[in-house]
């Protein structure tokens, strides 16, 4: 009786999360409340992560001291600190296409299976209820910045209960889209060069829950990715390019938010290692110069509409 009263005291989208995550077999007690803190208090927690909050040297060696006391037995096979934070949070790198198709999905989903596509031991799944409830929020990568990139409610949070948990929570820094708005946020980050990123979280039930837009500059996916922690997945391609198109102007180089482009020989050249294939080079060079490939040797794409299709042709 006790427990019930106390799970009546939070909010409804809190109690909806946790009745979810009752549905995951090994969700333990430091899941939820990581899940929570990180969901009711994203600016302190990601301004924390990107160390731009002035408590970050308290806060940080506290918190990795307090995760590896509860995650002492689950994480043997994880030895270091960066690859237990990669492991746990990540994104993978989608094309426009692919972003847009996430945001207009129509129907429930339930993917899992999917460490081709996500290549990570844990927070692979896509489980989509009410996929077409999406909030923009203020991103606060973007926030924790002092000049940051401008708009700032471009991250996308899409299907419940995580789209109702953010609008409870957080109403003056959210709002409630459409479809159609979502794709336009889409176009329009795309068009200023920035990369869309399907984010996946252990704590947020281990899937799928936000589509975030991001530049080199804001981002502290793209932050921890340079300083060598692996939570960034390619899109499974990577960009070529044909030098009887190349002019050798440039213009794309500004815009790779990988720094996988430079000038040689009076040419673009690409390097396949920084390459995460999000094809905004492409969409960025006037003369068609860049073509995106599959890379066999980098993770699949995430291509939801095929994965749809193939899950209800079997």
């Amino acid at each position: 009786m006790k427990t019930r009263f106390i799970f009546t005291l939070f909010k409804p989208s809190t109690r909806a999360f946790f009745r979810e995550a009752r549905k995951i077999a090994d969700f333990s007690l430091f899941d939820y409340i990581h899940g929570y803190i990180y969901g009711r208090w994203p600016y302190f927690y990601i301004s924390i992560g990107t160390g731009e909050h002035p408590l970050t040297r308290f806060f940080r060696p506290l918190w990795n001291t307090i995760s590896k006391i509860f995650h002492k037995q689950k994480s043997d096979s994880l030895i270091s600190r960066h690859v237990t934070f990669a492991e746990t949070y990540h994104g993978k790198v989608l094309q426009l296409e692919e972003a847009s198709c996430l945001v207009t999905v129509n129907k429930e989903i339930s993917l899992k299976n999917l460490e081709k596509v996500i290549p990570y031991s844990h927070a692979r799944d896509i489980i989509l209820h009410n996929p077409d409830h999406i909030v923009a929020l203020e991103c606060p990568c973007r926030s924790s910045r002092s000049n940051p990139c401008q708009p700032m409610d471009v991250c996308l949070i899409v299907g419940e209960p995580f789209a109702s948990f953010v609008i409870e929570h957080h109403p003056r820094r959210s709002r409630w889209i459409t479809q159609e708005i979502a794709l336009e946020i889409l176009h329009a980050e795309h068009e200023r060069g920035h990369v869309h990123h399907a984010f996946f979280k252990d704590a947020m039930l281990g899937r799928f829950y936000a589509i975030c837009n991001c530049c080199s500059c804001c981002c502290g996916a793209m932050q921890a990715w340079r300083n060598g922690t692996p939570m960034l997945a390619s899109s499974g391609y990577v960009s070529q390019v044909d030098y009887k198109l190349c002019v050798g102007c440039g213009s794309c180089i500004e815009f790779c938010q990988f720094g996988a482009l430079k000038m040689s020989n009076d040419k673009v050249h690409v390097n396949e290692e920084l390459c995460m294939g999000c094809g905004v080079c492409v969409s960025k060079c006037d003369h068609k110069a860049h073509l995106l490939v599959r890379d066999p040797s980098k993770s699949e794409p995430l291509e939801i509409c095929k994965l749809i299709d193939s899950l209800e042709n079997n």
